[in-house]
C-alpha cells in the first residue's frame, strides 16, 4: 500500500487552513475544536489505520535511509500534503488522549498518533521539515502517563463492571502491577478538587492500550537512535523522566542483559524498552556524557530509594512490594552495567548517586535495610581509590547532626563488612589506604556510635556489633577482638592478613601460623586499658535507661561471650542473668533469649548452665504471662524433652548430658531455685505432659551417677499428684537406708517421693517404713534439712481421713522423738560439768528434731520441756535438778553462758517453734525476744529472733504488733544479713496485711535506702518500689510531709512528727544536721521520683499549706531548727523532681530523634503532648499565683525582717521557678516589685552565663575548623536564590555537629585517634553555575563543583581545591555564625514597590 493512500482516512485536503494556523498559534498546549463533521468522520478511524500508515512510514524510512527510495518529504510535497495539517492532525488525536474522560478508542488512537510524529520526527530531514516542536514532542513521548489507567488514592466507587464499548467504563486493570504510594499527610489540590467517577476499562482494553504503548515507546527509541538530542536538555530530561516512570509499568520475569538491541521489536516488555531508552540517553550523541549520566543517575536514584519524585515536592514513600522491589534491583543492576560500560565516566557520578542514596535515607528500617544492599552492590563497581575515598566520606557522614544519618551509616557498614577485604596494596594513595580496612569501618565508623547522643543509633550500633562476630570475615572477628581483649603484647606483622589468604578458612575461625616475616613486638598496656573501658561501657549500656539500648547490648555482651571474645567471668554472665528480671518485658524475653543462645554455644560449661538457670528458672513466677510462657518452653525443650531409657552401654549425647548437668546443679548448688522449679510441674501436670513412658525413664535414671537428678525431678512429678510406680522407689529407699554415702539432697527428695506415694502404700509397707524412719531418726546423725524432710515423709504416712487417728499416730511417734531429745538435753544441762565435753553437732540435731516433732504434737510440750530448752539460753539447772516445773515469773533477757552460739541459736529458734502453738509461752516470752534485739550481742541469735518474732506475727497478730518497731528497728543493726532480712521479712508482712504503716516503720525503711552496703539499698528500693508501691500507691506521697519534719527530728509542729520513739531509737535512726543532708535529699529525690504528676501537685499545694503558710503565720518560730526546716522545705521544691513530667518531658520527636517520616499516629501524639502540656502550665501557674506567691512574698518581708540566711534559698527556689515564666516575673510578683525586679535580673543574668557557656562549647578548638578568608567574608551575607538549573545532580555534605558532640563521640577512644575531617561549606565555581543542585538538600552544607561535573571529596585541611576568586563559599541559615553582623540590603525593585503602596 502507498504511502499516500495510507494517510487518506486523516482526510488532510479536508482540514481548513485556518484550524491548522490556529492550533501551531496555541503551541500543541490545547486541543482545537474541529468542524462536528470532520471530528466525526476522523473518529471512526481504528487502529488498522493507524498501523497501515505506521508500517508505510516506517518502510520507507528504512529505504530511505538506505538511499533506496525517494524521501518521504518529496512524496509529501510531490502529493501536495501539507506536513503542518498532518502534525496538526495528529496533535489532535494526541491531544484527544490526554483528557481524563477518554474513552478506550480515543486513548489508542492518541498513542497511535504519538507513534507517528515520533517515528515522522526520527525521518531524516524531519528538522527542514518543520516538522519539530519540542511542546509537541514532550506531550507525545509523556502520553503513556495519561492514556494508561492509574491507580487511584481516592476511594472507588463500588460499582458493578459495565459495557467499555458504550461509555469507555470498565473495571479495575488486573494485568498491572502498578505501584502503590503512600498516602500523603496532605492530597493534591487536584484530587480534592475531582469527584467525577473513573473510568473502568476491561482485560480486552487493557491490551489494546498496552498495544499501543509498547509501538509508542518503540518510535522514541527509534527517535532516539537517529535524532540527537544534544542542543535540547529539556527534552533529554523529560525523556529520562518518562523512562523511569515507565520502569514500574509491569513486571519483568527473569534477569535482564540490557544488551542495546538491534532492532527494537526484540525488546518484549516495557521496562526493557526503558532501560534500553536511558542506555542510548547516555550516549556521546546526546550531548556529555558526564551530564548525561548525572541526569539518568538523578532520576534512578528514587527509584533505588522506593519514592516518588515528582517536580519539586518532597518525594513520598513507595510502599516495598514484592513488584517495586523487583524494578530496584534491576535498577541497580543496571547502574552496574553503566559503570561497568563508561568505566572512569560513570566513577564520579557514582560517588554522587552513593552520596545521595545516603543523604536521603528515611527512618524505616526496611528501607534502610534495602538502601545499604543498594550502596554495597554499588560500591562493588568502585576500584579501590574511589572505594577508599567514599569511605572517607562515610566516616563524616557518621558524624552527621541528623540521626537517621548516623542510623544508616551503621546500615552500611554492615553490609560493606559483608564484601571482601580491599587490600592496602590495591590503593596507590597511602593516605587513602587507611580506609580499606575493615578494621576502620568496624572501630571508627561502627564502635564509634556506641557513644551516639541517640539512643536510636547506639542501640542499632550495639546489635550491629553482635552480628559482626557472626560474619565468616577473618578480620572482621580481629577487630572486634581487639576491641575488647589484649594480651600482654600485640604482634604487628609486615603485611595484613588478606581475605584472600585466608579463604579457605572461611568457615572455621582459627589465626593461622605466623608467616616467616619480620615481628614487632609492642607493648599492649594501652590496649589493656582501651580494652577494659569498652567492656565498662558496654556493662553500663546493658543497664541503660533506654529499653532498646539494653536490649541490643544484651545482644552484643552475648556474642561477645559466645565467641570468646571476652572471659565467661561471673561477673559478666551475672549482668545477662540479672535482665531476665528487667523492669521490661521486652527486655526479659531478649535476655532469656541471650542465656538460650549462651547455653547453646557453650553447652559443657558450669557457668553458663547456673547462669541460664537463674535466668529462666525464676521467670516460672514472673507477673507477665508471655515471660512465663518462654520460661516454661525453655525448660520444656532442655529438661523434658531429652528425658530417654537409660542404658548402661549407652553414652549419653550432648543434649542429654547438658540435661543432667542442669539437673544435677539443681539438686546441689542451684537448690535455691527448687522453689520456682516446682511452678513448672504443677503446669505441666495440667498440661498431661508426665507419661507413663516419661515417667519409666525417669526411674531408669535412678541407677546412674546422675541420681541425684533424676530424684529430683522424681520428687517434683510426685508433688503434682502423678502415680508413679512403687518397686523401684521402695528398692530405691532401701538401699538409701542402709547407705551412707548418699547426698542430703537426695534424700531430701527420696524422703519427698515417699511421702507423695504413701496414700498409695498398703499398711504392712507403711508400717515397716515407720519403722525404718523411727530407727532412723533416733540415730541423731541426719543432717538438718534429711530430719525436716523425714518428720514431713513420718506425717505423710500417718495421714488418714480419721484426724484422730493421725493425731494419735503422730503423739506416738512424734512425742517418742521428743523423749528422746529431752532425756539428751537433761543429761547435758543437769550433769555438773555437762557442757564442757558438749558434742555441739548432736546437741544440735537434738534441739532441732525436738522443735520440728513438737510442731507435730503440741500436746507433747510440758513445762519441762519449755524449761530444757530454755536452759539453752540461761541456767536453769538447779530448778530442773531439784524436780521444778514451774516457769520463771518472768524474765528480762537471755543470760550468758557456756555454751556455744550456735547452740543458742538454734535453741532460740526451738523456743520459737514452742511457742506457735502455746499462746501463753508467746505472752511470756516476746518481751524477751525484743529485749534481746536490742541489747543481744550473737549475731545468729539476733537473726532468728526477727524470723521467729515475724513468723508469730502471723499467728498471734494482734500480740506481736505493739513490738514491730523493736523488729523495724533492725533496720539499722550493725550486721547487713540482718538488716537484709528484716526488709525481706517486714516486706512479706506488710505484703499480706499481716502488719500495718504505723508508727515509725515507714520512716525505717526509709532509712534503709541510705544503707552503706549498695545491695541493701538495692533491696530496699526493689521491696518498696515493686512490691509494697503496687499495693499502695499513695505511700509515698501520704508520708512525704512527715518525712520532712522526721527526718530532720523537729517536733515543733502541732500535726506532725508526734510519734512515740525512745531515745535509742531516736538516737539510732536521726538523720538530723547538715552531715547527713546528702542522705536525706537521696530519700527524698527517691520518693518524688516515684510520684505521679497528680502527686508532684498536691504535695506542692500541701507544702505551702502545713509547712510555709506556718512559718508565715509565725505558729512555727524561725529558730535555729526552724530556720533547718524551712530552708530543707525550699531546697526540696528546687528540686527537678518535684516538676511535672508534662512540663519537662520533651516533646516526642524534639531534639534530632524526629522521625524523617511522620505518620499521622506520631503527629496526634505531638499534638496532644503540646495541648497537655499547655493546659498542665495553665493549672500549675494559676496555682502557684494563688497559693505560692502571697506566701512568699509573706516570707520574704519575714525573712528580710530578721536577717536570716533562709532568704538565700527562697531566692534560690524563686530564680528555679520562675525559669518556666520567664516573661511573666512583673505579672506574677506584681505585689512586690522589689522582689519581681531582682528575680528578673537574676533570670536575665543566667541566661546571659548560658549563652556564654553554650558559645565557648560550640567554639572550635582545632585547626581544622578556622574559617578560610574567603568563606568569612561571605558567611554572614544573606544567599541570593537563583532560578534552579535543570538535571543538576550534585554531591551531599551532611551538617556540622557541634564540635562538642563530635568530641563526645570520640572520648572512648583516644587510643585509636582519627586525623579530624572537616566539613567545608558549600563550594561552587562562580560563572560555571548560577543555581543550587536540584536534588542537594536545603538547609545543609554541601561541596559541589559543577564545572568539571564531579564530585568534590572534602579535604582534611577544610579549605577547597580551587582559588578564592573562583569560590563562592555558603552555609545553612541554621548554620550561620550567630556572632557575625546581618546586612539589611534591598533592591531598588522592592523598594519601588515599598513607595508605591506608601
Amino acid at each position: 500500500m502507498s504511502l499516500i493512500s495510507a494517510l487518506q482516512f486523516l482526510r488532510l485536503n479536508e482540514i481548513p487552513e485556518a484550524w491548522v494556523n490556529a492550533v501551531w498559534d496555541l503551541e500543541f498546549t490545547e486541543r482545537k475544536p474541529l468542524d462536528d463533521t470532520i471530528a466525526e468522520q476522523l473518529s471512526v478511524s481504528g487502529d488498522k489505520d493507524f498501523r497501515t500508515l505506521y508500517q508505510c512510514l516506517l518502510d520507507h524510512a528504512v529505504d530511505q535511509q538506505d538511499g533506496a527510495l525517494q524521501s518521504i518529504w518529496s512524496i509529501l510535497g510531490e502529493n501536495h500534503v501539507s506536513i503542518k495539517s498532518l502534525v496538526a492532525v495528529l496533535s489532535f488525536f494526541v491531544l484527544a488522549g490526554k483528557a481524563k474522560s477518554a474513552n478506550v478508542q480515543q486513548r489508542v488512537s492518541s498513542l497511535h498518533a504519538a507513534s507517528l510524529y515520533l517515528l515522522l520526527l526520527g525521518v531524516q530531514g524531519s528538522i527542514a521539515a518543520k516538522v519539530f516542536h519540542e511542546v509537541l514532542l514532550d506531550t507525545c513521548s509523556d502520553l503513556t502517563s495519561h492514556c494508561w489507567p492509574q491507580d487511584s488514592r481516592k476511594k472507588r466507587k463500588k460499582d458493578g463492571p459495565k459495557s467499555s464499548q458504550a461509555d469507555g467504563k470498565r473495571s479495575k486493570p488486573q494485568g498491572k502491577d502498578a505501584p502503590q504510594w503512600e498516602v500523603n499527610e496532605a492530597d493534591d489540590e487536584e484530587e480534592e478538587e475531582e469527584e467525577e467517577e473513573e473510568l473502568h476499562f476491561s482485560a480486552q482494553d487493557l491490551v489494546k492500550i498496552r498495544d499501543a504503548v509498547v509501538l509508542l515507546v518503540r518510535s522514541l527509541l527509534r527517535l532516539l537512535q537517529a535524532f540527537p538530542l544534544r542542543d535540547r536538555p529539556q527534552s533529554a530530561d523529560n525523556c529520562t523522566q518518562i523512562f523511569c516512570k515507565l520502569l514500574h509499568f509491569e513486571p519483568v520475569p527473569g534477569e535482564m542483559t540490557f544488551a542495546t538491541p538491534q532492532d527494537v521489536t526484540q525488546l518484549r516488555s516495557v521496562p526493557e524498552m526503558a532501560f534500553c531508552g536511558l542506555q542510548l540517553l547516555c550516549s556521546s550523541k546526546h550531548g556529555d556524557q558526564k551530564e548525561s549520566l548525572r541526569r539518568v543517575f538523578h532520576r534512578l536514584l528514587y527509584i533505588i530509594l522506593m519514592m516518588n519524585k515528582e517536580g519539586r515536592g518532597k518525594p513520598s514513600l513507595l510502599i516495598p512490594s514484592q513488584s517495586v522491589l523487583s524494578t530496584r534491583d534491576q535498577t541497580i543492576h543496571f547502574v552496574c552495567h553503566l559503570v561497568d560500560k563508561l568505566k572512569e565516566i560513570a566513577l564520579p557520578v557514582l560517588q554522587i548517586l552513593l552520596q545521595h542514596i545516603c543523604f536521603q535515607m528515611v527512618e524505616k528500617s526496611d528501607f534502610r535495610s534495602h538502601g545499604a544492599q543498594a550502596v554495597g552492590m554499588l560500591t562493588s563497581q568502585m576500584s579501590s581509590k574511589d572505594y577508599a575515598c567514599f569511605i572517607k566520606w562515610l566516616f563524616k557522614f557518621s558524624n552527621s547532626s541528623k540521626m537517621v544519618c548516623r542510623l544508616f551509616s551503621v546500615d552500611v557498614v554492615m553490609v560493606l563488612l559483608e564484601q571482601p577485604e580491599r587490600g592496602p596494596q590495591e590503593c596507590q594513595d597511602a593516605d587513602l589506604s587507611c580506609f580499606l580496612s575493615h578494621k576502620f569501618l568496624i572501630q571508627n565508623l561502627l564502635f564509634a556510635r556506641r557513644v551516639d547522643e541517640s539512643p536510636s543509633v547506639q542501640s542499632h550500633a550495639l546489635a550491629s556489633l553482635a552480628q559482626c562476630l557472626e560474619l565468616p570475615s577473618f578480620n572482621v572477628t580481629r577487630a572486634v577482638h581487639n576491641l575488647f581483649s589484649a594480651t600482654g603484647t600485640q604482634t604487628v606483622l609486615e603485611g595484613e592478613i588478606t581475605e584472600e589468604s585466608l579463604s579457605c578458612h572461611r568457615t572455621q575461625k582459627s589465626y593461622q601460623t605466623l608467616p616467616f616475616k619480620t615481628v614487632e613486638i609492642t607493648s599492649a598496656d594501652s590496649f589493656q586499658c582501651e580494652a577494659k573501658e569498652n567492656l565498662a561501657h558496654l556493662l553500663r549500656r546493658v543497664q541503660d535507661s533506654k529499653t532498646h539500648v539494653r536490649k541490643s547490648a544484651l545482644q552484643a555482651l552475648v556474642g561477645l561471650l559466645k565467641h570468646s571474645v571476652i572471659p565467661l567471668s561471673w561477673e559478666n554472665l551475672a549482668t545477662v542473668s540479672e535482665r531476665c528480671r528487667d523492669p521490661a518485658v521486652s527486655v526479659k524475653k531478649k535476655a532469656m533469649q541471650c542465656v538460650a543462645e549462651l547455653l547453646a554455644a557453650k553447652p559443657e560449661s558450669s557457668v553458663v548452665q547456673k547462669v541460664w538457670l537463674q535466668g529462666v528458672v525464676p521467670a516460672l513466677v514472673d507477673p507477665e504471662n508471655s515471660v512465663r510462657d518462654k520460661a516454661l518452653e525453655a525448660l520444656d525443650q532442655v529438661l523434658l524433652s531429652q528425658l530417654k531409657p537409660y542404658s548402661a552401654s549407652r553414652h549419653l549425647d550432648a543434649g542429654q548430658r547438658l540435661t543432667w548437668d542442669l539437673l544435677g546443679l539443681l539438686s546441689s548448688e542451684c537448690r535455691n531455685l527448687s522453689w520456682y522449679f516446682s511452678r513448672a510441674f504443677t503446669i505441666w501436670s495440667k498440661q498431661n505432659k508426665f507419661t507413663e513412658v516419661l515417667i519409666a525413664n525417669l526411674i531408669s535414671h535412678t541407677e546412674a551417677d546422675h541420681a541425684a537428678g533424676a530424684w529430683l525431678l522424681l520428687s517434683k512429678v510426685t508433688a503434682s499428684s502423678i502415680s508413679v510406680p512403687h518397686g523401684k522407689i521402695l528398692d530405691a529407699w532401701h538401699s538409701m537406708v542402709r547407705s551412707k554415702n548418699m547426698t542430703v539432697t537426695t534424700c531430701c527428695d527420696i524422703l519427698g517421693v515417699m511421702g507423695d506415694i504413701a496414700e498409695d502404700l498398703n499398711k504392712d509397707t507403711k508400717e515397716r517404713i515407720v519403722a525404718d524412719l523411727m530407727s532412723w531418726l533416733k540415730t541423731f546423725t541426719l543432717s538438718l534439712e534429711v530430719i525436716c524432710a523425714a518428720m514431713e515423709t513420718l506425717y505423710q504416712l500417718g495421714r488418714s481421713k480419721d484426724i484422730k487417728q493421725t493425731q494419735a499416730f503422730l503423739s506416738l511417734h512424734c512425742g517418742e522423738l521428743m523423749s528422746v531429745c529431752e532425756a539428751y538435753l537433761a543429761s547435758v544441762l543437769l550433769r555438773e560439768k555437762g557442757a564442757q565435753n558438749l558434742n555441739e553437732e548432736l546437741m544440735v540435731k537434738h534441739l532441732h528434731t525436738l522443735g520440728v516433732a513438737s510442731l507435730h504434737c503440741p500436746a507433747k510440750v510440758s513445762k519441762r520441756t519449755v524449761l530444757l530448752v530454755e536452759s539453752v539460753l540461761m541456767i536453769h539447772s538447779d530448778k530442773l535438778a531439784e524436780g521444778h516445773e514451774e516457769l520463771p515469773a518472768s524474765l528480762s533477757q537471755f543470760k550468758a553462758n557456756s555454751l556455744p552460739t550456735r547452740v543458742r541459736a538454734h535453741g532460740v529458734l526451738t523456743l520459737g517453734k514452742l511457742c506457735l502453738q502455746h499462746e501463753e509461752l508467746v505472752k511470756k516470752y516476746l518481751p524477751v525476744f525484743a529485749r534481746e534485739l536490742e541489747v543481744g550481742t550473737e549475731v545468729a541469735v539476733r537473726n532468728n529472733l526477727v524470723v521467729i518474732m515475724c513468723d508469730l506475727s502471723i499467728r498471734y497478730t494482734n500480740r506481736v504488733d505493739n513490738y514491730i518497731p523493736n523488729i523495724s528497728a533492725c533496720l539499722q543493726d550493725s550486721e547487713a544479713i540482718i538488716r537484709e532480712h528484716t526488709l525481706i521479712m517486714l516486706t512479706n508482712l506488710l505484703q499480706e496485711e499481716f502488719v500495718k504503716w504505723k508508727g515509725s516503720l515507714f520512716f525505717h525503711f526509709m532509712l534503709a535506702l541510705v544503707d552503706p552496703v549498695p545491695s541493701v539499698v538495692s533491696l530496699c528500693e526493689y521491696c518498696l518500689v515493686q512490691v509494697l508501691l503496687k499495693d499502695n500507691p499513695e505511700m509515698f506521697s501520704q508520708h512525704f510531709i512527715e518525712c520532712i519534719f522526721h527526718l530532720s527530728d523537729y517536733n515543733k509542729h502541732k500535726s506532725y512528727n508526734r510519734l512515740p520513739q525512745s531515745e535509742r531509737e531516736k538516737g539510732r535512726f536521726s538523720l538530723k544536721g547538715p552531715q547527713h543532708r546528702e542522705k536525706r535529699f537521696r530519700i527524698y529525690r527517691f520518693l518524688l521520683e516515684h510520684f505521679t504528676d497528680t502527686q508532684r501537685f498536691n504535695i506542692t499545694v500541701k507544702i505551702n499549706q502545713t509547712i510555709l503558710a506556718c512559718f508565715a503565720d509565725e505558729e512555727l518560730q524561725l529558730d535555729e531548727d526552724g530556720a533547718e526546716v524551712l530552708s530543707e522545705t525550699f531546697n526540696i521544691l528546687s528540686l527537678k523532681e518535684m516538676k511535672l513530667q508534662a512540663m519537662s518531658t520533651p516533646i516526642e520527636g524534639a531534639g534530632g530523634e524526629e522521625p524523617e517520616d511522620e505518620n499521622m499516629a506520631t503527629i496526634m501524639k505531638a499534638v496532644l503532648q503540646v495541648a497537655q502540656k499547655k493546659v498542665v502550665s495553665q493549672v500549675q501557674k494559676k496555682a502557684f499565683i494563688e497559693n505560692t506567691v502571697p506566701l512568699i512574698i509573706s516570707l520574704k518581708s519575714l525573712l528580710e525582717k530578721k536577717r536570716s540566711p533562709v532568704l538565700r534559698d527562697l531566692m534560690a527556689y524563686l530564680h528555679v521557678t520562675m525559669q518556666d515564666y520567664p516573661n511573666e516575673v512583673m505579672e506574677l510578683f506584681s505585689g512586690d516589685e522589689q522582689l519581681a525586679a531582682e528575680l528578673e535580673f537574676d533570670l536575665k543574668t543566667s541566661e546571659k552565663e548560658r549563652e556564654m557557656s553554650k558559645q565557648v562549647d560550640n567554639c572550635s578548638l582545632t585547626e581544622d575548623a578556622q574559617i578560610p578568608p574567603a568563606q568569612s567574608l561571605v558567611q554572614g551575607s544573606p544567599v541570593r536564590s537563583a532560578p534552579l538549573l535543570p538535571f543538576s545532580f550534585a554531591t551531599p555534605q551532611p551538617p556540622r555537629r557541634s564540635p562538642l558532640a563530635a568530641r563526645l563521640s570520640h572520648t572512648d577512644r583516644p587510643a585509636q585517634h582519627v586525623q579530624s575531617m572537616a566539613l567545608e561549606g558549600t563550594v561552587m565555581h562562580k560563572g560555571a553555575v548560577d543555581a543550587r543542585a536540584i536534588s542537594t538538600p536545603k538547609g545543609v552544607n554541601i561541596n559541589l563543583t559543577f564545572g568539571e561535573g564531579v564530585s568534590v571529596i572534602f579535604s582534611d585541611q577544610g579549605t577547597s581545591l580551587v582559588s578564592e576568586t573562583s569560590v563562592v563559599h555558603m552555609r545553612s541559615k541554621e548554620q550561620q555564625a550567630p556572632g557575625l553582623r546581618q546586612w539589611n540590603v534591598q533592591s531598588p525593585l522592592r523598594q519601588r514597590k515599598k513607595s508605591s503602596k506608601d
